[in-house]
């Protein structure tokens, strides 16, 4: 974490270029650039810079969806999404007269200067032009029901917004959590096109307090209001290409009581897949990960992308594979290995994984993960360190893998440090596991009088390991000896 500033695990980002692709064929995007192509010059419009009913029509019939009951409102929409990103733009005419006819013009439209970007400028061009259009749209979506405004407009002539319980601030940023919920889930691998989030566990990922064990009635209506007006906005943005959503089924929300409400246990009961996919799904897009990492990073969010690594030093790499999640681990190793040569690279890892402070098992862990993506052009630099004794036995593993011969037998000192190391690594990287504990259960199953010869070892975590070996081992007899042992190496020290 850089001071203050909250840390999201690093994201595999497309390239500018495949992203600007799925900007452009992005729904609404793509049929505000056909509407901005047909618009040309002098298209009559309203004092907003909207169609007028016959414009409308013919925007709609442009793009196909005349036959379409909402074909008119999806044009609509597209030339708003227009308007706001520049990709047309409109005058008003002094000399209209002011009148209350919806079709009188009061302006003309035209191809916006933007227009070119999209096909002449760079793939970053194009993204910013989208982005910008995003905004709009995120804006729509925290905003009230249109129908309630116009009903209270109506009945009292005046706009009350404590009245439609709408909080602006608080909309924008119920709205921003749930994507950047979407996006950490998505980050850890466990979030994407393939696995979907299911609506209710998003829901209530924003509702339900972490320590609270059993939901309350109150919290599970506060759930089921929130996945409705999730269900709404998460409409509104999908044309936008930034999420997929499979939308709750509507059948589902009359079957519950009819006043448009999802049942209030949906967020705290087991459902099937069959079940739970009919209360919506929902996954960033790649499209959308690069979106709501653009959109933290303005808002001070520290969220690094897999490959800003690759031009640092073994150092900072070894320091920050730790606390990535596998697959981005691999991928940033893997982005900084591309641009060095192998053997160079080995020994800028192996010295980098040198160390005795807290941190360093971890390093030698990420070393040598690592260094499994080398090839045997590397083999040299792993023969310099045989008889280094924090390094030693890391070398000997990597060449037994990689096929090498002639490797001399590592002293029993060795050994037993690596074997320390190789806890302390894993007791940093995950606490005690059921893998660790069966770790621990073979090492002492193979080795006797192994305490006695483990606490004698010069590592600096070697109490630490010896007391978690005591309380990870199920043999109350064993697990003692690991005490005695830890207390003895602590008193060494």
């Amino acid at each position: 974490m850089s001071g203050d500033r909250p840390t999201m695990p690093p994201v595999r980002l497309h390239s500018d270029a495949e992203l600007a692709r799925d900007a452009l064929s992005a729904p609404l995007f793509a049929r505000a650039a056909k509407l901005a192509r047909w618009a040309g010059d002098g298209t009559p419009v309203g004092a907003g810079g909207e169609l007028l009913a016959e414009q409308l029509r013919g925007a709609a019939e442009h793009l196909g969806l005349l036959a379409d009951e909402d074909g008119p409102g999806y044009a609509a929409e597209a030339w708003q999404l227009a308007l706001d990103t520049g990709l047309i733009e409109f005058a008003e005419d002094p000399e209209a007269e002011e009148s209350d006819d919806p079709d009188q013009p009061a302006g003309a439209a035209a191809a916006g200067e933007e227009l070119a970007t999209l096909t002449s400028g760079s793939p970053q061009d194009i993204l910013d032009v989208w982005l910008g259009g995003l905004e709009t749209v995120l804006a729509d979506a925290a905003a009230p029901d249109l129908a309630d405004i116009v009903d209270q407009i109506r009945e009292g002539g005046e706009l009350d917004l404590d009245s439609l319980d709408w909080n602006p601030e608080e909309e924008v940023d119920f709205l921003d959590g749930v994507l950047g919920n979407l996006y950490l889930l998505t980050a850890l691998d466990e979030g994407a096109a393939d696995r979907p989030v299911p609506l209710p566990a998003l829901a209530a990922s924003m509702i339900v307090p972490d320590d609270m064990d059993e939901p309350t009635d109150d919290i599970l209506e506060e759930v089921s209001e929130a996945m409705m007006r999730l269900d709404d906005q998460f409409r509104m943005l999908e044309p936008t290409g930034i999420i997929q959503y499979q939308p709750v089924d509507e059948a589902l929300i009359e079957e519950v009581d009819g006043e448009g409400r999802i049942p209030q246990d949906s967020a705290a009961e087991p459902l099937g897949e069959e079940d739970v996919t009919r209360y919506g799904m929902v996954a960033l897009t790649p499209l959308g990960v690069f979106a709501v990492r653009a959109r933290m990073l303005d808002a001070g969010v520290d969220a690094p992308a897999v490959g800003d690594l690759a031009d640092k030093g073994a150092d900072v790499l070894l320091g920050a594979l730790p606390d990535h999640p596998e697959g981005a681990a691999r991928a940033e190793a893997e982005a900084w290995l591309a641009g060095r040569a192998p053997l160079g690279a080995a020994r800028e890892l192996l010295a980098a994984a040198r160390g005795d402070d807290e941190a360093a098992p971890l390093r030698r862990l990420a070393c040598q993960q690592t260094l499994t993506l080398v090839g045997a052009e590397a083999e040299p630099a792993l023969r310099e360190v045989l008889d280094d004794p924090q390094l030693g036995g890391l070398a000997r593993v990597w060449l037994a893998e990689h096929g090498a011969t002639e490797i001399p037998e590592p002293t029993e000192s060795m050994i037993f440090w690596l074997t320390v190391d190789t806890i302390a690594a894993q007791l940093a990287a995950e606490g005690d596991t059921e893998e660790l504990r069966s770790l621990v259960e073979g090492l002492v199953g193979q080795h006797n009088g192994f305490f006695d010869a483990a606490w004698r070892v010069e590592h600096p975590a070697t109490a630490e390991v010896l007391e978690a070996m005591g309380r990870l081992h199920p043999d109350k007899k064993v697990a003692k000896e690991a005490r005695k042992a830890a207390f003895k190496a602590r008193s060494q020290a």
